[in-house]
């Protein structure tokens, strides 16, 4: 610590020795530094704040209908682009910088000023934003400021309208498209099915489906037909006398045989009882119902032959009533014969057009399908046309995005800039160190032996001893006179400083 308080006298020691040469730089370099300060011209600052509103009662309205516009980060796009080219060469012709630029590097170098000069401060959670500009001239200022915070309303509108209008005008471009898909496959539809009328499968069927159901429809008939064709047979039987005809309670009871009865109940008693005692396959158990068969079949042979010894069997109602069943039966034959003959042409017709008729359904569900996607397509681009129209109005909509300007730009009366005080201050501050460091500089190149020390630490010869300066009066006053007119060099250098802030002060005020 010694040592260095030490080197600080030396140097102090060594400067004061200049301490002259210190002052007249510091003069110099502040009278400069102040004029300079006092040429520059003023800066005024233009500015102005506009709160967002963000928040519409629009929103959960319209939510499910159509696609709501991000409206917060349409004002984030809008505060981060408006310092752009664009934007600023807009508001050069707003204002009419551009005329002032005769060359195309004079009007670059106005647009990177402007765009330097230009900020817009904002925060999202407030969504209140600041534009502020300097300029000299406070009107143009003012100028450039309105124009700013126009484009600033303006292109928050019309850059969501633009592109609601490029959509609905894409939209409308692909739905003009897909009309005349639709209408050309209505054409080859109408015209495939004029070409195929024949082949064309029915509404809920195809080919093979119909094909199975001609068949079951040709298998019924003729079952149908076989059945009436046994009953046919069955009725010219009895009507021939070969079968009995089925006879009611009062003919059974007019043809009763009492010796085949009584042989049958002896013969089913005796069966009755061979059952308790043994199974069907029991031999006994046999013959009995061999038996009673025979005894059966021998009292029908009796009654036959007892209607036919009948002379007015032939005129009985019950062979009129069979003779117009023969008729009807007759009548259903040759109806279902019919059917089956339709039938089976029709089967034979779809047998023939079985390699057709598949390629003919898979061409007219190929066309099907391709018209419903196109029709299924159109659908939702008139669906999304309309959502996008209602998206553009909605994002124009005043209640959508309300700008409200806080504080309007206007001609500033008081310049912002420069800081003159704190230009004198570090003016002043610069010439003094200038004068301390022309003096340090002076002693370092015509160096001095300011101490004992000094001297003994640069030769390394030993100091004997030191003699002391004795001044005359004379002297004594010279240098009381020297040492009082720095002092009042310094003085008045720091009174001058004080005068200067004193002055800019009361200017500002």
């Amino acid at each position: 610590m010694a040592e260095l308080m030490a080197l600080l006298l030396t140097f102090l020691k060594a400067i004061g020795k200049y301490r002259w040469y210190a002052v007249a730089i510091t003069w110099v370099v502040a009278i400069a530094g102040w004029i300079v300060v006092y040429k520059l011209p003023n800066d005024y600052q233009a500015t102005a704040r506009v709160y967002v509103d963000t928040q519409s009662i629009l929103k959960p309205l319209l939510a499910s209908m159509t696609t709501l516009p991000n409206t917060e980060q349409q004002v984030m796009f809008m505060r981060r682009t408006l310092i752009s080219r664009p934007n600023v060469e807009r508001v050069l012709r707003m204002v009419d910088l551009d005329i002032k630029a005769k060359t195309v590097k004079e009007h670059e170098r106005i647009v990177d000023e402007l765009m330097t000069q230009i900020t817009i401060i904002g925060t999202e959670r407030d969504d209140i934003y600041t534009i502020s500009y300097s300029n000299p001239n406070p009107k143009l200022g003012k100028d450039i400021v309105q124009s700013l915070l126009t484009i600033f309303v303006e292109g928050s509108f019309g850059g969501k309208k633009q592109d609601s209008e490029k959509a609905v005008q894409f939209i409308d471009d692909q739905i003009r498209m897909y009309e005349e898909k639709l209408a050309a496959g209505e054409n080859a539809l109408k015209e495939f099915k004029i070409r195929n009328m024949g082949m064309l499968p029915r509404q809920g069927g195809d080919y093979t489906s119909s094909f199975g159901d001609m068949t079951d429809k040709l298998n019924q008939a003729r079952l149908e037909l076989l059945e009436a064709e046994q009953a046919r047979n069955a009725i010219k039987r009895q009507i021939a006398g070969e079968d009995m005809a089925p006879v009611t309670e009062t003919t059974e009871r007019a043809i009763v045989n009492p010796e085949i009865d009584g042989r049958i109940a002896t013969v089913q008693k005796q069966l009755d009882q061979l059952r308790m005692q043994y199974t069907e396959e029991h031999p006994d158990i046999v013959s009995s119902k061999r038996l009673i068969a025979q005894l059966e079949a021998r009292k029908k042979d009796e009654a036959r032959k007892m209607r036919s010894i009948d002379p007015g069997a032939n005129y009985s109602p019950m062979l009129q009533q069979m003779n117009v069943q023969l008729s009807v039966e007759e009548a259903r034959i040759a109806s279902l014969k019919a059917r089956v003959g339709e039938y089976s042409a029709r089967l034979a017709q779809m047998r023939a057009l079985s390699t057709q008729a598949p390629e003919v359904e898979a061409q007219l569900a190929q066309l099907n399908r391709d018209y419903a996607v196109n029709k299924d397509n159109y659908e939702k681009l008139v669906q999304r046309r309309e959502s996008a129209k209602l998206s553009g109005d909605l994002s124009t909509a005043t209640d959508m995005l309300t700008f409200r300007v806080i504080d309007p730009p206007s001609v500033p009366l008081t310049p912002a800039g420069p800081k003159r005080p704190r230009l004198y201050s570090l003016v002043f501050a610069g010439a003094l160190l200038a004068g301390l460091g022309t003096a340090l500089l002076l002693s370092q190149i015509r160096p001095t032996f300011v101490s004992q020390h000094s001297l003994r630490e640069t030769t390394g010869l030993p100091i004997l001893g030191s003699i002391g300066m004795n001044w005359t009066d004379q002297q004594k006053v010279r240098r009381r006179r020297r040492l009082y007119a720095f002092g009042v060099a310094v003085a008045s250098l720091f009174t001058a400083y004080g005068g200067v802030l004193a002055i800019t002060l009361i200017r500002q005020a």
